[in-house]
């Protein structure tokens, strides 16, 4: 069994002039960086066309996608960032962490569990979500609700079991394409 802490690639999933996303996945990637079984880096759908996306999620042991919820889904440029990688996400967890309205980002995360099974990924049942976006955090960019960070950690316990079962599944045996 593999020790390595897992590299988590923390998505900032909206690319909207004065988007919520960096402020969420800020929060998140912190969350993630203080287990001792993992490191984060940030990845911005933003940034598709620079190449750099590729490298991060290519290195990437696993995934928490941060998304808001426009109209009832997903943005498109997290979508455009989906389909344009496809090994990168095979055989991987992924995770998400959602915000936006009164759903909170509910509906957009069960868009995106379909599309990530078509990838050969894997979805952790537990999610985040921050109904209302913006009015749950305070100023220095930490949910006001404590529960959000045992929510949070419960799921990242999660995505780290996934990613650990997966990484040394690809290690033993590649997975069939």
């Amino acid at each position: 069994m593999d020790i390595t802490p897992l590299r988590v690639a923390v998505i900032i999933g909206s690319a909207r002039e004065g988007r919520f996303g960096p402020t969420v996945a800020a929060w998140v990637a912190a969350e993630t960086a203080r287990r001792r079984d993992m490191e984060a880096e940030t990845v911005d759908v933003a940034e598709a066309g620079s190449g750099t996306v590729t490298k991060q999620l290519g290195w990437a042991d696993a995934f928490v996608v941060v998304t808001p919820e426009y109209n009832h889904s997903f943005p498109a440029p997290l979508k455009a960032t989906i389909d344009d990688h496809y090994s990168e996400w095979t055989a991987k967890p992924v995770a998400f962490v959602s915000y936006g309205g009164l759903s909170g980002g509910l509906r957009a995360v069960e868009q995106l569990r379909p599309i990530f099974a078509e990838l050969h990924a894997v979805t952790v049942r537990d999610t985040v979500s921050f109904h209302g976006g913006r009015r749950c955090f305070d100023a220095d960019g930490r949910p006001t609700d404590a529960e959000s960070v045992v929510a949070a950690g419960r799921m990242l316990d999660r995505l780290a079991w996934w990613a650990h079962a997966l990484r040394d599944a690809r290690s033993i045996r590649p997975y069939a394409s």
